[in-house]
């Protein structure tokens, strides 16, 4: 908990007053929503956009202003379930995959809060979450299945988990992902996925969180144009 925290708090050290803020979804970002929602408290004027109704409820909780609608934002801080060392990510363990995307592609900065354990040379240790519409699950799974993976429905107390949005996730045991451009490109074509969970190119900085209390950050080596376009 500590790792988390301390990644988050120092995410925050970066949004500055009159800014509007992407709030992430999960336990690290939990941390993160707290810090924010403590510098409200103390003054500052922000505006926030969450990226799950989980998130939403803390916000308010906390007197974070809400926008009721995404518009381009100036930061996002959020977590992940996997980075790798080109600051690649693999998110959606909390089911928010496509909020937080749509949110992270409409920031001009994205910042990743992880612990250390969240750090890999390949992304793909974690199965990769896909979110799918819920007609005809079956045979978008059994084509998800084709690339190379076993794909398991999510579920919650028996019951097929759904997303904020109405939607399934299937999580992919693809093992190793070498070429995770190429998957990401391949699942986008199969009819029925609405998204998934590889978060590529995208982040701007990746601060990590050390059980010490003590963190690390890394930047983005060079700026890709292309950011967000994926979607």
């Amino acid at each position: 908990m500590e790792a988390k925290r301390a990644a988050a708090e120092e995410a925050v050290k970066f949004i500055r007053e009159g800014m509007s803020v992407g709030l992430g979804t999960g336990s690290t970002a939990y941390w993160a929503i707290r810090a924010i929602g403590a510098r409200v408290s103390e003054g500052l004027h922000i505006q926030a956009v969450a990226t799950s109704e989980a998130t939403e409820r803390l916000a308010r909780e906390l007197g974070i202003p809400l926008l009721d609608r995404l518009i381009g934002l100036d930061v996002t801080i959020d977590g992940a379930d996997e980075v790798d060392g080109r600051l690649n990510a693999m998110k959606g363990g909390g089911g928010a995959l496509l909020r937080e995307k749509l949110v992270a592609a409409a920031s001009r900065k994205l910042i990743l809060i992880v612990d250390d354990s969240k750090c890999v040379d390949r992304l793909g240790g974690f199965p990769l979450p896909v979110e799918i519409v819920p007609f005809g699950a079956e045979l978008t799974m059994s084509q998800i299945g084709r690339l190379g993976c076993h794909p398991v429905l999510r579920e919650m107390e028996g019951r097929p988990f759904v997303t904020d949005n109405g939607n399934f996730i299937a999580d992919c045991a693809f093992g190793r992902i070498e070429q995770p451009e190429e998957l990401q490109l391949r699942l986008k074509r199969i009819t029925g996925v609405v998204d998934h969970g590889l978060f590529l190119g995208m982040a701007d900085k990746l601060i990590i969180g050390h059980a010490s209390g003590a963190v690390s950050v890394r930047e983005r080596e060079e700026k890709d144009t292309t950011k967000g376009r994926e979607i």
